[in-house]
Order: C-alpha cells, then sequence, then structure tokens
C-alpha cells in the first residue's frame, strides 16, 4: 500500500467536507497561474471589455502567455486573485466533492450500488449548489486574473476592495453575475470530473489492474481531468467571458457566446483548451490525491482518539 492505509470506518460526511475543501486549496496553490494563463487566452480576442490592457496583449500558448505575463507584469500577476481563489474553493470544492457521496447514498436511498443515474444526478445537485454558495467569490477570482497589473487599467486594488466595488458600482447582482452558466459549467464539471473518476476508479478496482492507493487515485483523476476539460470548455469560455465583461456589454449569457460564435468563430469556445487541461489535469490529480489521503489521515486520527487504552 502507498500512502497512508485505508482505514475499517468509512469517512463520515464531516471528514469529506472537510478534506474536500483544504485539498481544493492545496490543488489551487499549486496551479493557480495554469489557471491565470487559461482567463487570459479565453478573454483574448474581445473587441470591447475593461480590461483593456490585459485584453491587448497578444498570448501564444500556456507558456507564452506565462512568460509575457511575468515580462511585462511580475511574476506575482500570475497569483493575482489567489486569495478570492481560495475562498472559493474552501465553500465551493467542500459542498460540491465533499457531499457528493452523501447526496449520491441519497438518490439511491443508502444502496451501495449507485447507477450512472444516480451518480450524474449527485453531481448536477452538488455543481449547482456549490455555485449558489460561492458564486461572489468566483466573480472576484475571474476579474482579478483578467485584470493587468502593469499600467494605470486595474479595477480593483485589494480582493475586499474588489467585493465593495462591484456591490457599490454594479449591485448586489454584479457579485452573482454570471450565475446561470456557472451553474451550467459547474454541473457539466462536477459530473465530468466526479462521476468520471468515480467510474474509472471502480473500473480499475474491479478488474483487479491495481488496488486502492495511490497510483490508481493518480490515474483516475488524471483521466477525470482530460473528460472533464473536453466536455466543459465551450461553457467555461462563456462563464470567464460573461463574469468579465463591463456592465451592458452582454445582455445574457447566451448574448455572449453568440457574440463570439458571430465575431470568433466555434473555435472560440476551445481557447485556451491547453492551459484548461494542463490546469484541471494537475488540479484533478494533486485534489483527489491529496483528498483520499486526507479521508484516510483524518478517520485515522479520529479512530486512534476514540480507540480505547
Amino acid at each position: 500500500m502507498v500512502g497512508f492505509k485505508a482505514t475499517d470506518v468509512p469517512p463520515t460526511a464531516t471528514v469529506k467536507f472537510l478534506g474536500a475543501g483544504t485539498a481544493a486549496c492545496i490543488a489551487d496553490l499549486i496551479t493557480f497561474p495554469l489557471d491565470t494563463a487559461k482567463v487570459r487566452l479565453q478573454i483574448q480576442g474581445e473587441r470591447q471589455g475593461p480590461v483593456r490592457a490585459a485584453a491587448s496583449a497578444q498570448y501564444r500558448g500556456v507558456l507564452g502567455t506565462i512568460l509575457t505575463m511575468v515580462r511585462t507584469e511580475g511574476p506575482r500577476s500570475l497569483y493575482s486573485g489567489l486569495v478570492a481563489g481560495l475562498q472559493r474553493q474552501m465553500s465551493f470544492a467542500s459542498v460540491r466533492i465533499g457531499l457528493y457521496d452523501s447526496v449520491k447514498q441519497f438518490y439511491t436511498k443508502g444502496s451501495e450500488h449507485a447507477g450512472i443515474g444516480s451518480r450524474l444526478l449527485a453531481g448536477s445537485t452538488t455543481g449547482a449548489l456549490a455555485v449558489a454558495v460561492a458564486q461572489p467569490t468566483d466573480v472576484v477570482k475571474v476579474r482579478f486574473q483578467a485584470q493587468a497589473r502593469a499600467g494605470s487599467g486595474r479595477r480593483y486594488q485589494s480582493t475586499v476592495d474588489a467585493y465593495k466595488t462591484i456591490a457599490r458600482e454594479e449591485g448586489f447582482r454584479g457579485l452573482w453575475k454570471g450565475t446561470s452558466p456557472n451553474v451550467a459549467r459547474n454541473a457539466i464539471v462536477n459530473c465530468a470530473e466526479l462521476v468520471t473518476y468515480d467510474l474509472i476508479k471502480d473500473a480499475l478496482l474491479k478488474a483487479n489492474l491495481m488496488t486502492d492507493d495511490l497510483p490508481c487515485h493518480f490515474t483516475s483523476a488524471f483521466g477525470a481531468g482530460f473528460c472533464t476539460t473536453v466536455i466543459a470548455s465551450p461553457v467555461d469560455v462563456v462563464k470567464t467571458r460573461y463574469m468579465n465583461s463591463a456592465l451592458g456589454q452582454y445582455s445574457s449569457a447566451g448574448h455572449c457566446a453568440l457574440t463570439m460564435l458571430q465575431k470568433e468563430g466555434p473555435r472560440a469556445f476551445y481557447k485556451g483548451f491547453m492551459p484548461s487541461f494542463l490546469r484541471l489535469g494537475s488540479w484533478n490529480v494533486v485534489m483527489f490525491v491529496t483528498y483520499e489521503q486526507l479521508k484516510r489521515a483524518l478517520m485515522a486520527t479520529r479512530t486512534s482518539r476514540e480507540a480505547p487504552f
């Protein structure tokens, strides 16, 4: 066995909730520059927008985007919006990942054998519920990642300033901008991510190709990251564009998507695909491997505390 050994007692909902949030924050810390590069590539090509300094820069590929940002804005620009990103993960991942098993058991009425329909329904439910909790943090994160540090075009000076400015200039609804595409995106992402991970892991274990340890978790997470990127990229690009848009630039998420299609063509929906895949692939690997180990470590600690002397 590699890593912490699985305990005889299954992890509780609280352990899963806390473990998911913590693991997601660790994954974000490691992969955040890739996420920022993805956002910059996704907004590139907009004719109008409040962040002209960022939107007008020419980015080519993942490495080229990162190097351009470091050269023109400094290394810290790669982590712009990190605070909001960590706030997002603690509230977002805890719900969508930590509650997935509990919701899945609810839909299967406690049965150990969950069908694909129950898994998809559970993934959609927790993904949509997570957006309802964490939407403002996502809006602030995207806007920080989109704005250039160089020059005078910065919209927000700090995370707190971003929340205040958005609420003051755009109203309470501004903090919930893009909720519809975000609900759609995260329902899709959660289904693709968690259900694919679930299915790949179950298949590997049932076929006796691997045991329930780190190599199995790594393989399952990498496969889940690729499938998720292919499925969710179009709605992810629309979500990023719409969240970052100026007040009145798009009347709705659908209008944003239609404008992209008319002005930039179908390929625009897969802008930033490579950083999306690199980010989601690496994020999934770090998150799921850490999550599995945290669950085991927390349950082992709990069991040892409850064991009689």
